[in-house]
């Protein structure tokens, strides 16, 4: 996307500074990393930059709008509902297709929006790998609004412990050491102390939580959430037992399950902005679309691209029981935007959100970048290819 930085890069680019990149992420915990990093970073221009924030601000502004909360309230399953305070979603995602206007400049189009955390701490790595074993240049940073590595660091640290010792905080997911993202959750205990934890090994005892550290049953204070509900579903019969955590319980959440579906794909439908394709929900599409090849059909919680329809059918739609639980959203043309010496990738750029106790609104922090050269761009899809995977942005400033 900057033609000249991208010449340079792909000159000067080596195998053995690649072998070098990996090996830097993956000493501290080798075999940890579940996915394919990609060889290059992506250089994002200053236009696009520019429109960039700009869509993302404007849907903050809708998603911190007065309101918003019962507007979603129907978003949350009653039976995933999970009781507590909720205030905000203090880590939330924004993911953007890079396309191409009528003009041939970048143009941001927002995929998906996920009221989740994503892996915070590997892309602060990620970034340093590169840096240290590419000459990235003067002037592009992967983070924004004056944050560098420490300042970042510090911000999480502050935001995920809230206060509390690291041993009674804890990282909730689903068999976290079976995950593709558990280098992500070994860095996190790196830095805050917080361990990942199987919801199998939490349990309660009244309305407190507990679990065993080092051999000791030890309260949870605050639960650091990475927990899919839609996982759990799918490998609960691989647990022993697992707590019921819908009931009312003496634990503050980061961010709270609810935010989950509040900010979802169930969201994209109520935007409105230049940088959101056109989506509906699917029962409140009067008549099917006659050009369908231009849209694609998305299952509102699933997660990691998982579902999701690109080349929808008629009968597609016909085999679907509930369409309440699903999105039409007209299909976008991701643009080859990124040249690399084995053909061009598309690529997305997730914009990630953090939302500190007190302050007036999110701020964007920091990014992801995935690259494909498929039409599917999840890192799952992009293990046969080179020059794909999972990336991260470097912006131009200024």
């Amino acid at each position: 996307m900057v033609p000249s930085i991208r010449r340079a890069f792909n000159t000067r680019f080596s195998a053995a500074n690649y072998q070098r990149l990996l090996a830097l992420l993956d000493s501290p915990h080798p075999g940890a990393r579940g996915f394919r990093v990609a060889e290059t970073p992506v250089f994002v221009p200053r236009a696009l930059t520019e429109r960039l924030v700009a869509a993302c601000e404007g849907i903050v502004d809708e998603l911190i709008a007065p309101g918003f909360s019962r507007l979603t309230d129907r978003a949350i399953p009653p039976h995933l509902r999970v009781p507590g305070q909720e205030n905000h979603s203090e880590v939330f995602c924004l993911d953007f297709a890079v396309c191409l206007d009528d003009a041939g400049h970048p143009l941001p189009q927002l995929i998906e929006l996920q009221g989740f955390p994503t892996v915070l701490f590997f892309q602060a790595a990620l970034a340093r790998a590169y840096r240290q074993c590419y000459d990235i240049p003067v002037g592009f940073d992967n983070y924004f609004n004056g944050y560098d590595d420490e300042s970042y660091k510090r911000l999480l640290g502050r935001m995920l412990l809230g206060g509390h010792a690291p041993e009674h905080v804890i990282l909730l997911e689903v068999n976290p050491h079976a995950q593709k993202t558990k280098l992500d959750f070994y860095l996190t205990e790196g830095a805050t102390g917080i361990r990942p934890v199987c919801i199998s090994e939490l349990f309660r005892e009244g309305k407190a939580y507990y679990y065993f550290r080092d051999g000791q049953q030890t309260p949870v204070k605050r639960i650091y959430n990475r927990l899919i509900a839609e996982d759990l579903q799918s490998q609960k019969g691989q647990l022993p037992r697992f707590a019921d955590i819908t009931g009312p319980a003496e634990v503050e959440w980061i961010p709270h399950p609810n935010w989950f579906y509040r900010i979802s794909k169930y969201t994209l439908p109520g935007l409105s902005s230049p940088y959101v394709p056109e989506t509906r929900f699917l029962h409140e599409v009067p008549v099917i679309p006659r050009d369908l090849g231009n849209y694609v059909l998305k299952p509102l919680y699933s997660f990691a691209g998982q579902g999701v329809i690109v080349d929808v059918r008629e009968a597609d739609i016909a085999a679907i029981d509930d369409p309440t639980q699903w999105v039409l959203q007209r299909k976008v043309s991701y643009a080859p935007v990124v040249d690399t010496p084995t053909g061009k990738a598309i690529c997305e750029l997730r914009m990630i959100y953090c939302w500190e106790p007190g302050a007036a609104r999110p701020v964007l922090v920091n990014n992801l970048a995935r690259l494909s050269k498929s039409n599917l761009i999840g890192v799952r899809y992009n293990t046969d290819v080179d020059w794909v995977g999972a990336g991260i942005g470097f912006f131009e400033q200024g």
